[in-house]
């Protein structure tokens, strides 16, 4: 048996080196049989591309190029050196989010608002608040900082200093705290939610879920900030959440605290001179509500500054108050982030109005600018909004949906947000050509693409 075994053994080896052959042979063929299909094809469309391009110098035979969010985000975050959200490894492992995931799952199926905000928070897409940080950690590279500022301040790595990066984590924080408190659910007996015992229990643990994490989050947020020792920067990031607090206390509200649009005609026009902003040299001093109600597109830009603007604006502003930059530099950082935010608003603000039907299950603000805009139009709209002051759950939104199409709301829509793109990409020419500078570009075109 041995001897037999030996044998084949032996006749294996001395096969051995044809079936390498013909192995090799069998694997080579398909890829020169692909790498010569390939060959063609290229020179196929080249052929073609040139037939096409000399018929009419005037013809344009491919679109313009597209722009990918993704990895637009994913190349800004290359150059400032690594992902700058807060939802980075060292907060998923901490105990305080750890117990807040681990009493988040307990909500898994119910109708709490809460879960709707956390997948938000989590979903890779446009709609995540997780790039605010990036934006001002793009905006301290942009910028740079001042000779003055020493060396242990400075991540050389990364091109922005220490407390930049704290800042922009600050930033996200304030912000998701946000977005969770604005998820806790009125629990009124006079409320659907209070009179309904099957679920008041959900939303009870829902509700404090909630308040502890945004709580948890604004009070380290406070101390991060004021680990910064900057009594100036302080005093913009807290006046950008007193415009958070200002910003739900515009126009009416249902018993969930949803806004609601003025009815038309209530306020008189105002001047279009008027300018929707604070003042640039105090900005502890609110800003002037009143001047711009009654005007559809001030009036939403006014909600959407105090709501969203003013925090991204006022963290670009304060990330190059940390740098030693310039006043008027300060300023254009302020700017951009305000016009960025109000693109980004007026982009989320459309997509629900991208399709000729509303998808099932999905809502949109009654304040969003497609509404205003429309109500403008055509004020009888106003009696399917008069539903919504009890919840806004009573409105008929597929009604809503299909009239802002028949007019020129949305048109108008998308033209307030070619105007705050246009603006953003304006001041942006004041800084310096650099790669962050470019990446700042690069999103703002990605998110027109959307």
């Amino acid at each position: 048996m041995y001897r037999a075994s030996a044998r084949i053994m032996q006749q294996l080896r001395h096969r051995m080196p044809a079936l390498e052959d013909r192995l090799a042979v069998s694997l080579a063929a398909p890829t020169l049989k692909t790498f010569t299909q390939q060959q063609q094809q290229q020179r196929h469309e080249q052929v073609r591309w040139t037939a096409t391009t000399t018929v009419s110098s005037k013809q344009v035979t491919t679109p313009p190029p597209r722009h990918d969010w993704n990895r637009a985000v994913s190349e800004a975050e290359r150059i400032v050196g690594y992902p700058t959200s807060f939802l980075s490894l060292r907060w998923l492992l901490s105990d305080e989010i750890a117990n807040v995931a681990l009493h988040l799952r307990k909500l898994v199926g119910s109708a709490h608002p809460l879960m709707k905000t956390a997948k938000h928070l989590l979903y890779n897409g446009k709609n995540t608040m997780q790039a605010w940080g990036l934006i001002v950690l793009l905006v301290s590279k942009a910028a740079g900082h001042a000779p003055s500022v020493p060396d242990v301040e400075q991540d050389k790595s990364a091109g922005v200093l220490h407390s930049q990066r704290a800042l922009a984590e600050v930033t996200e924080m304030i912000r998701i705290s946000h977005l969770v408190h604005n998820s806790v659910v009125n629990l009124q007996s006079s409320t659907e939610a209070g009179q309904d015992a099957a679920t008041y229990d959900d939303m009870s643990f829902g509700n404090k879920i909630g308040l502890l994490t945004g709580d948890y989050l604004l009070g380290h947020s406070s101390a991060e900030l004021a680990n910064l020792r900057n009594q100036e920067v302080v005093e913009l990031i807290s006046s950008a959440v007193r415009d958070f607090s200002e910003s739900e206390f515009i126009g009416e509200r249902d018993e969930q605290n949803n806004p609601l649009p003025y009815k038309p005609g209530t306020f008189q026009r105002p001047s279009l001179s008027v300018a929707v902003d604070f003042n640039e040299h105090d900005v502890m001093t609110p800003m002037p509500i009143a001047q711009v109600l009654g005007n559809p597109e001030q009036e939403w830009e006014c909600r959407n500054i105090l709501n969203a603007g003013s925090l991204l604006g006022k963290s670009c502003q304060a990330s190059l108050k940390l740098a030693g930059q310039s006043e008027e530099l300060q300023r254009h950082a302020y700017r951009f982030g305000k016009h960025l935010a109000l693109a980004w608003q007026a982009c989320l603000d459309a997509e629900p109005f991208q399709c000729p039907t509303l998808p099932l299950d999905t809502t949109f603000s009654l304040v969003s600018a497609p509404v205003l805009f429309h109500l403008e139009h055509d004020p009888s709209l106003y009696a399917q909004l008069e539903k919504g002051k009890q919840s806004v759950d009573n409105v008929d939104y597929d009604a809503i949906h299909k009239a802002v199409l028949a007019g020129p709301a949305l048109a108008k829509t998308k033209e307030l947000q070619r105007k705050h793109t246009a603006a953003a990409l304006a001041v942006l020419q004041h800084f310096p050509a650099t790669d962050a500078r470019q990446a700042l570009e690069n999103i703002i075109l990605a998110m027109q693409d959307l």
